[in-house]
């Protein structure tokens, strides 16, 4: 049995933690916030009941398998509704529903654009291969080096995952609807980059959308996290909260210990699931530091995020639990998060109203909205700026809506890149880690283990397979398998 520390209980933290200790290993998590979940924690005020960070529950039985490997339901945790439907496009000609039921997709797409719904079947049958194998064979993988991918079978699956087409490459050659194409693109906003930088590999995320599901716990994504915690807790992890990491001591190449808030703790091996970039340039010293600040600064990073966290005392008609407002130039958007890199002018922008399905989040004939515009990482934010795109999406929800919302807001919070970098020192105040790019894929991501610090490993959105909450738990395994693996060589040695 090994002694283990975790930096950070997010996700991938205590999917780690939970692994090990069912392993026989002995865990802590130092977390440096007064809850668990990283950024998924939650917050009350007023009656309403705010999710701060993830919102959207996508490929369910990547967290129930997780859970089935411990003899464990999600079921046992929380109720999972899947949402119907998943959620609503705001365009200016008009608004789409995305149903749950493929006929009924389908059935849009051929009277949009005729003889789209045959491309889409197409797509979405490569989708669901690249889904089953790319999760399978690829993701699962540490991608500590390119041997790793030299066998027959990814091989024979390189070209049918069509790793060096993008995204919209695919998409633009077989549909010419702007709308349809915005629908098609979408998911892979949850990657970080432009679908133009994206690998048509991806496509994978459209199956998990249209096949897979929208889903939500109820009680709020908060209860996932719970779930995870619990867990942890019966599989005997120790937690301290508030007791921020300020250095890994490292002797002879070897991670020592972890000097805490709390004082010094010893331990065999230890995992930062913190951010990446923090970790390599404030807790390891200059020497033991595996990446150069030219390195950080030449990564693509996935958005920032300007949030706003609402209570309204009124129900408000035409928006359902997801809306996407799309209600303006998707490309120039884009272009001034990814390559300008300025507050945008006219921004999309994404309003989650999990009242509408969930009655417990909010006091009664009131709505929870949570505002999310995505922004380009590192921008400075200043009070004045954040109070001008609220009241410029508000503007935009009312005029969807047709009636005021405004004057009938009793809560209001914002966060975004100061608040990001405060509370997870989160590298240029990123939302999403880094863009999954084909530069920026598998082993050309920072590496989960350190090169020459054997007992250090990273996991998280910054390392191996990427942001979003399925590939940070799925990391978070990774890591674990070769802690354990690690263990029980020196055991036998």
């Amino acid at each position: 049995m090994s002694k283990i520390g975790i930096i950070g209980s997010g996700i991938a933290g205590m999917t780690a933690a939970i692994d090990l200790a069912s392993k026989g290993h002995e865990v802590c998590i130092f977390e440096k916030n007064d809850r668990f979940g990283g950024r998924g924690r939650t917050f009350q005020a007023q009656g309403f009941t705010f999710d701060m960070g993830p919102s959207w529950y996508w490929m369910p039985e990547i967290f129930q398998g997780f859970f089935k490997k411990h003899n464990k339901s999600l079921s046992d945790y929380f109720e999972l509704k899947r949402l119907s439907p998943s959620y609503k496009m705001i365009f200016k000609e008009g608004i789409l529903d995305a149903p749950v039921e493929m006929d009924k997709v389908s059935q849009i797409f051929e009277e949009r654009e005729p003889g789209s719904s045959l491309f889409l079947k197409k797509f979405l049958q490569e989708a669901k291969y690249k889904y089953e194998v790319g999760m399978k064979e690829y993701v699962t993988k540490p991608s500590l080096s390119i041997f790793e991918f030299f066998d027959w079978k990814i091989f024979r699956s390189f070209f049918k995952l069509q790793m060096t087409k993008s995204i919209e490459s695919v998409i633009h050659k077989g549909i010419k609807n702007k709308h349809l194409r915005a629908w098609l693109n979408f998911p892979v906003l949850f990657l970080g980059a432009k679908p133009s930088e994206t690998p048509a590999m991806y496509s994978l995320m459209n199956y998990a959308d249209l096949e897979l599901g929208t889903w939500y716990p109820m009680g709020g994504m908060t209860r996932l996290f719970e779930a995870f915690y619990q867990l942890s807790l019966e599989k005997g992890v120790k937690y301290y909260f508030n007791d921020p990491v300020h250095q890994i001591s490292v002797v002879n190449q070897k991670a020592q210990s972890l000097e805490c808030q709390s004082g010094t703790h010893s331990f065999d091996y230890v995992i930062s699931a913190a951010d990446y970039h923090h970790a390599d340039t404030k807790l390891l010293s200059i020497e033991n530091r595996q990446y150069s600040d030219k390195y950080w600064e030449s990564r693509k990073m996935a958005p920032g995020a300007l949030i706003y966290y609402l209570g309204v005392k009124k129900k408000i008609p035409g928006m359902i639990h997801h809306n996407l407002f799309f209600d303006a130039d998707f490309q120039k958007h884009a272009e001034e998060i990814y390559d300008q890199k300025v507050w945008p002018q006219d921004p999309l922008f994404y309003a989650c109203m999990n009242s509408y399905t969930d009655h417990t989040v909010a006091p009664k004939d009131h709505e929870n909205l949570f505002l999310l515009m995505p922004i380009a990482a590192g921008l400075k934010d200043e009070e004045s700026t954040r109070k001008s795109y609220l009241d410029l999406m508000i503007h935009r929800m009312e005029k969807h809506c047709g009636e005021s919302i405004k004057e009938d807001i009793v809560f209001e919070k914002s966060y975004c890149t100061s608040d990001f970098v405060n509370d997870y020192n989160s590298f240029k105040g990123n939302a999403y880690g880094l863009a999954n790019t084909l530069t920026q894929t598998a082993i050309l991501k920072p590496r989960v283990r350190h090169r020459q610090i054997k007992n250090l490993f990273f996991a998280g959105q910054i390392t191996h397979p990427g942001p979003g909450l399925p590939p940070s738990m799925i990391s978070g395994e990774i890591v674990s398998n070769l802690i354990d693996k690690s263990s029980k060589t020196n055991r036998n040695e």
